[in-house]
């Protein structure tokens, strides 16, 4: 651990990858870490996984980090990755708006889960753990007029589920219990105090 902490401390943008594409990991991660460079990974998800959604996304999370940590061993890596799911179906980010409303459709009246695994390593280190956060969303009851003043302002396509907690949750959302930065894609709360225990944060 005391190697690790040396490695951590340094102030530089060259110790730290985030291994995401995604403007709103980056953003969320910026409160975290000073110093990072962003690396999307180009690894292949899994859609299924034998024990389930939240070994799914683990799974996931495991893969987008490797894929960069194995051309960059002597620096942290962080691969993330973000699922809806409600009665072990996984809900991924919908491929038109015709399946994105189909999404809320589902979704609209219940509960359902979102969870995002990270996946944080340091290979030259011997360091490679995976951990996961998981927050519970209500949608409220809505008909299609409401989906469709809801995509007027967002984008769905890019979000798992078809829908951001973070634009317009006025619309379509009753309550949530958990991490609110979770359902965001990336769990503050988690890996700040992870980042801590390593001295990084």
């Amino acid at each position: 651990m005391e190697d690790l902490e040396k490695k951590a401390n340094l102030n530089t943008s060259e110790c730290f990858i985030l291994a995401s594409a995604s403007p709103r990991r980056k953003e969320l991660l910026g409160e975290l870490i000073e110093f990072f460079e962003v690396l999307p990974s180009n690894a292949e998800e899994i859609r299924t996984h034998p024990d389930g959604p939240l070994a799914l996304v683990q799974e996931n999370a495991r893969l987008k980090g490797a894929a960069v940590a194995s051309q960059y061993p002597d620096r942290w890596v962080l691969g993330a990755d973000t699922l809806v799911w409600v009665n072990d179906q996984v809900l991924g980010k919908p491929k038109d708006m015709e399946q994105a409303v189909e999404m809320l459709r589902m979704l609209s009246g219940g509960t359902h889960s979102v969870s995002t695994g990270l996946s944080l390593s340091l290979l030259s280190r011997g360091y490679e753990e995976v951990k996961v956060d998981t927050s519970q969303v209500t949608f409220k009851a809505f008909d299609y007029s409401v989906i469709k003043a809801y995509f007027s302002e967002v984008d769905p396509l890019d979000k798992a589920g078809g829908y951001a907690i973070q634009t317009r949750s006025d619309l379509i959302i009753d309550k949530f219990t958990g991490s609110h930065s979770n359902v965001i894609g990336l769990p503050l709360e988690l890996l700040g105090s992870w980042l801590a225990e390593l001295g990084i944060a």
